[in-house]
Order: structure tokens, then sequence, then C-alpha cells
């Protein structure tokens, strides 16, 4: 399925059928997303799928990764130039959330700001709601 034929979102303002919510991308995510899609070896990978599942010691876990596939429930989010896929499922989790990418002393990682999430674990990789 090609991104044209599903919700498409650009820059925060949601397509129709998302239902009204969103995510969004950082410029840093998006600019280390577009530098590890063309410094590494990721075939035809076109997006970055950001998912929620189950898991972690909080309750629930994100999960990155290069895709090349979008599927039936799938919505995509434009910013900055990079596509970002959220299924839909996840969605209603991530709802008005941001991915963002940060560089500090210890390291360099990726980040989701979640207004719907009501406690984290210490390592930033689980989250409850």
């Amino acid at each position: 399925m090609s991104l044209a034929e599903n919700s498409t979102v650009e820059n925060g303002s949601p397509a129709p059928s998302t239902g009204g919510r969103t995510f969004g991308l950082s410029e840093s995510a998006a600019k280390r997303i577009t530098r590890m899609l063309t410094m590494e070896e990721h075939g035809e990978t076109k997006f970055m799928r950001v998912a929620v599942e189950g898991g972690g010691c909080s309750g629930f876990q994100y999960d990155f990764g290069f895709d090349d596939e979008v599927k039936e429930d799938d919505h995509t989010f434009v910013s900055h130039g990079v596509t970002v896929v959220v299924d839909d499922t996840s969605l209603d989790l991530l709802n008005g959330g941001e991915l963002d990418y940060v560089e500090e002393l210890l390291g360099a990682y990726f980040q989701v700001t979640n207004p719907n999430a009501s406690s984290s674990c210490g390592c930033g990789t689980s989250f409850s709601i």
C-alpha cells in the first residue's frame, strides 16, 4: 500500500481518518532519521515505524524500527520531510505525543514525549497509562 492510500498528516495537522489524533516529530529526530537512512544499509526502507507494545516494567514499551510497508491500519505523519508511521492501536496510546532525538553526555537516543503516559520507568523505555 502506498503512503498516499492511508491517512497522512503533515506538520501536525490531523487527516480526517486519524480521528483528530496526532503524533509529532521534532527537527532533531527528523535529522537523525534522515542521517540513519542515508548512512546505513536499510535497503528499500522509506520510513520509521513507531509502535507501542505490551512489556517493560511499567506495562507498555516503545518500539522503533525502519520499514518499507504501510499496512491497512497505519497512519503516516510527515514532518521536516521525514515520514513516521504509527499503527492505529499504538496511535491511541501515542496521541498528541512527539518523537525526539536527544544527545546527552551519557549517550544519544530517541525519546517519546507522551501526554497519555501517567508514569514511566527509570530507563525511559516503558510507561503506564
